[in-house]
């Protein structure tokens, strides 16, 4: 019997995968599975359909890990070689298990269709083995315990693995691994970076047992995922409250939402707690923030308008800037920013507003380099305006997102401080 808890790998066979014709979508899903009950997959192995990599591949993971799911490879075809391959390191033998033949002439015989030689080898299990039924295709699913080790055999179908999974697979670990659970929380920053939480967590994390604590960048800010394991749901997630509360102690002023939540929505809230109406004016950005803001159901609510105002010419006879402020400073700069977003903030009859105004490339433009941007904050109900200059790094659609990203910040921080 196995030693608590299970170390599980997943070796997809296919060399279709490989290629990346197609997703390796089993992986994921068994993962998922598998990670609700509290069972560890520690590798996801992709190989493709030849016997000598695939054996050393098994060999591999045997030295590693104590469950191995095979997906893949248990076709009629000479290039399935899963129970091959493993039959190569066990020396266990195969043989042509009678029930799953007449499943597979059966099949044959209502299409009216001539069986070939061939699809005799779906019908093949190792000896002294358990067999799983294929209720939805062919070759049946296979457990074999060897030398201490648990290797299960699915079909490559994504149908057929997943009721063999479900039916089988996953009740078989859950008595092995003891029924533990495991629940994850995603927990979502904005405005700091990774190594400085890293640093305000770090006694946190660096005596973390259960739950676990992974800072981790994410293209909309950091995210920390938090897993607790326990015997109950109820228990891991009073676990992993405890944890969020002592996280949130020291870095609650950035924090904007968990698990699935958006900065886009964050700000639709607080935009609607407020009674605030946004607005907001956009060069460099091309109208991206305001795309990405009205991807918000019900943004409307909160939402008068913008405008994408990229030549000078548009700036001035569109957003009213003036064209002193042009000729002495330019489009890139504080005072442009400043301009468009007090004006877009009157012509919207809005009570907040955002500009955006910069370089992002390919060329450098008006004696600023690629990557300065202008952004300006404006509250006309307190006349407030808080406008800074920026200097983001990398190719034009990463400096345009990061604009778009501060943009959110700069809302997210301001209206925070409203409360």
């Amino acid at each position: 019997m196995i030693n608590k808890p299970l170390r599980t790998e997943i070796i997809a066979v296919g060399t279709e995968l490989l290629l990346g014709q197609i997703a390796n979508t089993n992986a994921q899903w068994m993962s998922e599975q598998l990670a609700a009950y509290g069972i560890n997959t520690y590798f996801h192995t992709v190989v493709g359909d030849n016997l000598e990599r695939l054996t050393t591949i098994m060999e591999r993971a045997r030295e590693r890990s104590d469950v191995m799911i095979v997906s893949g490879g248990l076709g009629p075809t000479e290039d399935d070689l899963s129970r091959e391959a493993f039959q190569q390191i066990s020396h266990l033998s195969i043989i042509e298990d009678e029930p799953s033949l007449q499943k597979i002439k059966s099949f044959f015989k209502s299409q009216g269709i001539e069986m070939t030689p061939n699809n005799r080898r779906q019908a093949r299990i190792f000896e002294n083995s358990t067999l799983l039924e294929n209720k939805y295709g062919m070759a049946p699913g296979n457990i074999v315990e060897h030398e201490g080790k648990i290797w299960i055999f699915l079909p490559g179908v994504p149908r057929e693995m997943k009721q063999i999974f479900s039916d089988d697979v996953l009740p078989y670990l859950r008595h092995l691994n003891g029924e533990q659970v495991i629940e994850s929380h995603i927990l979502r920053f904005i405005g700091i970076g990774e190594s400085s939480l890293e640093h305000k967590l770090k006694d946190l994390i660096s005596g973390q047992q259960n739950p676990t604590i992974a800072p981790l960048a994410d293209k909309d800010g950091i995210t920390i995922r938090l897993t607790a394991k326990a015997e109950t749901n109820e228990i891991a997630k009073k676990m992993l409250l405890k944890t969020k509360a002592a996280i949130l102690e020291r870095v609650g002023q950035y924090y904007y939402g968990e698990n699935g939540a958006t900065i886009e929505e964050k700000i639709f809230h607080l935009l609607q707690a407020y009674n605030k109406k946004l607005a907001v004016a956009e060069s460099l950005t091309g109208g991206a923030f305001q795309s990405k803001f009205v991807s918000v159901s019900g943004a409307a609510t909160v939402f008068n308008g913008g405008i994408v105002s990229y030549a000078p010419s548009t700036k001035i006879n569109v957003l009213r800037v003036a064209e002193e402020t042009i000729d002495q400073h330019g489009t890139v700069s504080k005072q442009c920013a400043t301009e468009m977003a007090r004006n877009v903030c009157e012509l919207m009859d809005a009570n907040i507003s955002l500009s955006f105004t910069g370089v992002a490339g390919p060329e450098p433009a008006e004696g600023q380099e690629i990557g300065t941007v202008f952004i300006c904050l404006y509250d006309r109900d307190k006349n407030v305006e808080l406008v800074e200059r920026y200097q983001f790094h990398g190719d034009r659609k990463h400096i345009r997102y990061r604009s778009v990203l501060k943009g959110f910040e700069k809302l997210f921080k301001y209206l925070n401080l409203q409360k």
